[in-house]
């Protein structure tokens, strides 16, 4: 007669499976809406700055950045993986962000 004989191991796919944790510094940690269509925003790495985006969303070149002129839709600035976004699937590229702030401590868009 054959016995059912139980192995009891430890879950080896978690130590073979690093945690992710976003490394790279131009990801943002925080954002915030300020007045006068401006971002405040800190990075991974604690770099701050804002973004002024007021002459951006008030230009007749704006294209899709256009309807952030609207206050209400403005203000629905979130992260999506560190990504500063608004609804409809409008984003801020980090990196360039990153390196105004960094050079300047403001990002002026137009």
């Amino acid at each position: 007669m054959m016995r059912a004989q139980t192995i009891t191991e430890e879950n080896s796919t978690a130590d073979l499976t690093p945690s992710v944790k976003p490394s790279m510094p131009w990801r943002v940690a925080h954002v915030e809406a300020l007045g006068n269509f401006r971002l405040q925003v800190r990075f991974l790495d604690g770099l701050e700055g804002i973004v002024d985006m007021d002459a951006l969303v008030h230009s007749p070149d704006a294209g899709f950045f256009q309807v952030l002129a609207q206050p209400a839709l403005f203000r629905q600035v979130h992260l999506v993986h560190g990504v500063v976004t608004w609804p409809g699937e409008i984003d801020l590229a980090p990196d360039a962000m990153y390196r105004h702030i960094q050079a300047e401590g403001t990002w002026l868009l137009r």
